[in-house]
């Protein structure tokens, strides 16, 4: 999949692309239904609110990296990614139709979700859409899964719980989350679980404190969320994988961890012999619930 800066993109002849429009944070159900079997996504980078409104900014539930690789598995052959700035919300949603989707890239089809809105002052909607006879416009109605709606919202939520398992249900595949591998103090090493940390960035989701069986790198993981209770360390939130099976120096790399489920709490064990068989359990649950599962969406 191809990923063009709208400033860069070369103008299409009229006619030519059918477009997905939305911010596709998650890329959920919802957002698949959208996005369909369209060849071109339009979405914009940073989320608007965080431009807009940046104290009601949400944390979001992919980075960049994740988001893209989700959208290119969809079979679109182009993300074109909106450099969202105070000048560029100033554009009208008539500006935005005319320069952008008409304009630029030659829409035969647009499609959006039925709550989409764009433009100065949100007021564009599917309504002004479909008053523009270049391309046709679909509108995409919510997604609901068990009875209930399909929302970035929805899933931050159950995300924050530790529910990765039924947040799943709603995303189409595992939460994933994607940092850089940071040196740690060698604690699990020490005890003969060396993990890979991350330290999570504040923009961005991750599960509650816990125990994870996952899949990290392709490889099947026991994952702990939290501030290790057991010792006084003094450090700050920690994602922390060990990597079943896999034996090399992760430093300075990404690793992308699919969540799977959560196999406990995090909790403060009496001594370091007892967190040391309850870590042992943990690895083998993991192990157990990583072969009866697919890592389908961890690249």
């Amino acid at each position: 999949m191809k990923v063009t800066s709208l400033p860069d993109l070369t103008p299409s002849p009229p006619g030519s692309r059918r477009v997905a429009i939305g911010t596709f944070d998650g890329v959920h159900l919802g957002h698949r239904a959208v996005i369909g079997s369209n060849d071109t996504v339009l979405t914009f980078d940073p989320h608007p609110l965080a431009v807009i409104h940046p104290e009601a900014m949400p944390k979001l539930l992919d980075s960049p990296p994740v988001k893209r690789d989700l959208i290119a598995g969809l079979g679109v052959d182009e993300l074109v990614v909106i450099p969202f700035d105070r000048d560029f919300m100033k554009k009208s949603a008539e500006e935005f139709v005319e320069e952008i989707l008409v304009g630029l890239l030659g829409a035969s089809e647009v499609s959006v979700g039925e709550n989409f809105r764009f433009g100065k002052g949100a007021r564009g909607d599917a309504e002004l859409l479909s008053r523009y006879d270049e391309f046709e416009t679909r509108v995409v109605p919510l997604v609901e899964v068990e009875g209930e709606t399909v929302s970035s919202s929805h899933i931050r939520g159950l995300v924050a719980a530790g529910d990765v398992g039924h947040a799943s249900r709603f995303l189409g595949g595992p939460f994933m989350y994607e940092g850089t591998v940071v040196e740690g103090d060698q604690r699990g090493r020490e005890l003969g679980f060396p993990t890979a940390n991350i330290v999570p960035d504040d923009r961005l989701a991750v599960p509650g404190h816990g125990v994870y069986a996952a899949w990290a790198n392709g490889h099947p993981a026991a994952v702990n969320v939290g501030v290790r209770p057991t010792f006084a360390t003094g450090r700050g939130l920690l994602v922390e994988a060990y990597l079943l099976d896999f034996d090399g120096d992760l430093y300075g790399q990404p690793l992308r961890i699919a969540f799977v489920e959560r196999l406990r709490g995090e909790k403060r064990f009496e001594s370091v012999d007892e967190l040391v068989v309850q870590m042992g359990r943990d690895v083998e649950r993991a192990r157990e619930i990583a072969s009866a599962t697919v890592a389908r969406r961890c690249r």
